[in-house]
C-alpha cells in the first residue's frame, strides 16, 4: 500500500510540474487520466538492471537510455551510451524527437526511481510509446552488476548462473576499476551524444 501512495504521489507531482512546462496548446494531445492510472499499475514498464545490462552487452540498437539527473552528476557517472536529459528539461521542444518515436525503447534511469518514474509518467501522459524505467535505478545497477557478490553454496543452480552474467557484466562494464565515489565536476552543458562506459556509484533519487 505504501508503493502505491509513493506512485500516485509521483503522478501528481509529475502531473502539477507537467502543467506549468508543458505549452497550453500541447496539452490538447494528453491521454486521459483513467487511462494514465491504468499504465501506471502496469508494472511492465519496469526493466531489470540484468535485461538491461544484456542489451548493452550484446549492442541492441533498440534501446536508448535517457538519464533524468542533473547534468554534473551525469557527467561524473553513468551508464554505456546514456543521453542526459535532466527531469526539469524532459517536456522541452528539443527533446520531443528523442522521446516521441517508435524505432527505439526509451529506458529512463536515476540514482533510484523516483525522477525515473516522474520522467515516464510526463512523458506517458503525451501519449509517447514504449517508455521503461530502470527499476532500482543506479543504486541497483550498482548494487547487482558492479558489486555482484556470489549466492550461498546452498542456492540453486539458477542463482549461480545470474552470478556468472553479473560477474561478466561488471568486467564488461569497467568493474575492475570501479570507485567507490564519483569525482565531483563542473556543472557544465552536457551536448546530446553517445557516453563511453562509465562506473556507476551510489545517490538519492
Amino acid at each position: 500500500m505504501t508503493k502505491t501512495y509513493i506512485i500516485l504521489g509521483i503522478v501528481l507531482i509529475a502531473i502539477a510540474g507537467g502543467l506549468v512546462l508543458l505549452p497550453e496548446s500541447k496539452r490538447t494531445d494528453e491521454i486521459k487520466p483513467e487511462m494514465l492510472f491504468k499504465e501506471i499499475n502496469d508494472q511492465a514498464r519496469y526493466l531489470s538492471v540484468d535485461h538491461v545490462a544484456e542489451r548493452l552487452i550484446n549492442e541492441d540498437p533498440s534501446i536508448m537510455l535517457i538519464d533524468v539527473r542533473p547534468a554534473d552528476q551525469y557527467q561524473s557517472y553513468s551508464l554505456p551510451n546514456a543521453l542526459c536529459i535532466p527531469l526539469d528539461e524532459i517536456l522541452l521542444p528539443e527533446w520531443k524527437d528523442y522521446l516521441n518515436q517508435d524505432e527505439m525503447d526509451i529506458v529512463f534511469f536515476s540514482n533510484g526511481d523516483v525522477y525515473a518514474d516522474q520522467a515516464w509518467v510526463l512523458c506517458a501522459r503525451l501519449g509517447y510509446k514504449n517508455l521503461y524505467v530502470l527499476s532500482g535505478g543506479l543504486n541497483k545497477w550498482f548494487a547487482d552488476i558492479m558489486q555482484a557478490t556470489p549466492p550461498p553454496e546452498t542456492a540453486p543452480s539458477e542463482e549461480f548462473d545470474i552470478y556468472a552474467f553479473r560477474l561478466a557484466a561488471k568486467y564488461h562494464f569497467g568493474g575492475g576499476s570501479l570507485e567507490a565515489t564519483p569525482k565531483e565536476t563542473k556543472n557544465d552543458e552536457v551536448p546530446l551524444i553517445k557516453r563511453k562506459k562509465k562506473t556507476v556509484s551510489e545517490g538519492g533519487c
